[in-house]
């Protein structure tokens, strides 16, 4: 704390300072400005340490299934053993229903204005998403979709295949070759894109079979790859794009893999704008979609 200044006669304002006066008026001016870099230093680096930078990231959307459906439920001993051993965010909410619109929420940031599950023209926005914000940090992106005829394909159904679940092909600016077939899924891991979407069929996803199914399905394909991301900086991600319009929205997202504090839980309230805010910031991406602009990260569950 400053001492107070000690009265003395009152200063003629049109007398020049004393050397030492401004020597000593300069001085603590430089103190201040250093303090204050140092300060800016310290927040930014704050900042910038508050969430880790994997090398990989998966993001996998499940359908139709509230929180308390899924964690707790003997159904899904799978999927509530990655809740147990990473972060289970226990107020994770989608945007809205029916499935369509929330898919492009967490893609994009907004609903696009899509209010239903109609197939959309392919390539028919342009705006900022996911994709094309890590494309442009010089990140690669990729998603993976079961039963998806080929890659690039822009059929909007084929067998227990839906377009209603693929965001990006709504978007001029996200190359069609980057939608791949889950067979396309690698098996050495180091292969995978810097970010990554894996969407199951509709039977695979909860949507037309049960949380079992489910369950067992994110095992079978998904396993290997979250035990090997504990150890290889990267992250798996399971989240449900809806509710079954019966819990006011509130869905089971679990984070799982290297940096996340195995047992952590967070009571704050999350939404599909949080999570793109954080897989954006996670990956270092160019920029901030829509609503993830100010949506804040998900924190309290990184070592």
């Amino acid at each position: 704390m400053t001492s107070p200044t000690k009265p003395t006669q009152p200063v003629n304002p049109t007398k020049p300072r004393s050397r030492r006066t401004a020597t000593a008026l300069g001085s603590a001016a430089a103190l201040v400005a250093a303090s204050a870099g140092l300060w800016a230093a310290t927040a930014t680096t704050a900042h910038a340490a508050a969430l880790p930078t994997p090398d990989h990231i998966i993001v996998v959307v499940m359908e139709n299934h509230a929180y308390t459906q899924v964690i707790g439920s003997s159904s899904a001993p799978y999927l509530n053993s990655l809740a147990t051993g990473g972060a289970n965010l226990t107020q994770s909410f989608g945007i809205t229903h029916p499935s369509q619109p929330n898919y492009y929420a967490l893609f994009s940031g907004s609903t696009q204005g899509i209010t239903d599950d109609s197939c959309v023209s392919v390539g028919a926005l342009q705006g900022a998403n996911l994709a094309s914000e890590v494309t442009a940090a010089g990140k690669t992106w990729a998603s993976y979709n079961e039963t998806l005829p080929s890659q690039g394909s822009t059929v909007c159904s084929s067998g227990k295949y839906a377009q209603k679940h693929n965001p990006w092909f709504g978007f001029g600016n996200v190359a069609l070759s980057s939608a791949k077939t889950f067979a396309q899924f690698p098996t050495d891991y180091t292969t995978l894109p810097n970010v990554s979407f894996v969407v199951p069929n509709l039977c695979s996803d909860m949507h037309d079979c049960s949380v079992g199914t489910g369950d067992t399905w994110v095992k079978n394909n998904l396993s290997a790859y979250a035990t090997w991301a504990t150890t290889h900086n990267s992250l798996l991600v399971v989240t449900f794009d809806e509710d079954n319009r019966l819990a006011g929205n509130r869905i089971p997202t679990v984070i799982y893999g290297a940096h996340v504090a195995p047992g952590s839980s967070s009571a704050t309230t999350y939404n599909h704008y949080n999570l793109l805010r954080t897989l954006e910031d996670l990956a270092g991406a160019t920029g901030h979609a829509g609503n993830a602009a100010t949506a804040s990260d998900i924190t309290g569950i990184w070592n």
